[in-house]
């Protein structure tokens, strides 16, 4: 292929490793990257659910690597196995939803060690062992409420907001190598983790307050495909908010 028909988006050739592949938002990443011609490192909790996503995955080269991210031993591991990768997209997580004055320890605490403390010592893991190639990609999962204030989320919302600060320095730490560093940030996306969307009144109410309706998991995983392709050669140290227009 000439340089001039060649696809800035394409992700041949690429080596992905994608955390929280086994459900919601990184399965289907996971399946849309492996769509665009990369070769997926799929990671989670649930060995059951990840090899469902493992099965959905198109192409060859795929690996699944089991692993509890906020076990110190598990990240370790996770990261020596790894092949050389291009892009990692963090998309561990769980909703955890609590107004800060019914706050307690243990949540913050569990909170802390999902959010923020996993993803960010995966990637000094992985940076480590210089397991990200030159002119790689790392996408962290954040959210709307890293931007904005919203009532039952604020200890969550601090933890995707750290990540944002992680986002820039890293970004400048390692643009030597031309490894790019940024986030996704999306609005309310139903996925398992919200239960039936036609059946949960919550659903519906956020729905209601966006001018675009609320984004799916593949509008997302679009998201995702841009920040690991070239396309985005020249983007690092930012967050791409989705937001269906909410705080218009």
């Amino acid at each position: 292929m000439n340089k001039a028909a060649r696809d800035p988006f394409s992700l041949q050739g690429k080596n992905i490793l994608v955390t929280g592949a086994s459900s919601g938002l990184g399965r289907q990443i996971a399946i849309s990257c492996a769509q665009r011609g990369a070769s997926i490192i799929a990671t989670g909790r649930d060995h059951l659910r990840l090899q469902e996503t493992f099965n959905q995955l198109e192409g060859s080269g795929h690996l699944q690597m089991p692993a509890e991210l906020t076990d110190s031993q598990d990240r370790s591991a996770l990261a020596q196995l790894s092949p050389k990768i291009d892009g990692l997209v963090h998309c561990a997580g769980k909703q955890m939803l609590s107004p800060i004055r019914q706050l307690r320890e243990s949540l913050m605490t569990e909170m802390y060690a999902i959010h923020f403390l996993a993803p960010v010592m995966l990637t000094q893991q992985l940076l480590y062992t210089n397991k990200i190639a030159p002119s790689g990609s790392i996408i962290f999962m954040l959210s709307t409420s890293a931007h904005i204030g919203t009532r039952g989320v604020g200890p969550y919302s601090a933890m995707k907001s750290g990540l944002l600060g992680i986002i820039r320095c890293l970004a400048i730490e390692q643009a030597r190598q031309r490894i790019r560093v940024n986030g996704i940030s999306p609005s309310v996306v139903p996925t398992p983790m919200w239960g039936i969307a036609d059946q949960n009144d919550q659903l519906q109410a956020q729905e209601a307050r966006h001018p675009l309706g609320l984004g799916t998991p593949e509008d997302v995983a679009n998201a995702a495909i841009y920040l690991l392709s070239d396309a985005s050669r020249w983007v690092t140290g930012t967050s791409l908010v989705m937001n269906g227009g909410v705080v218009l």
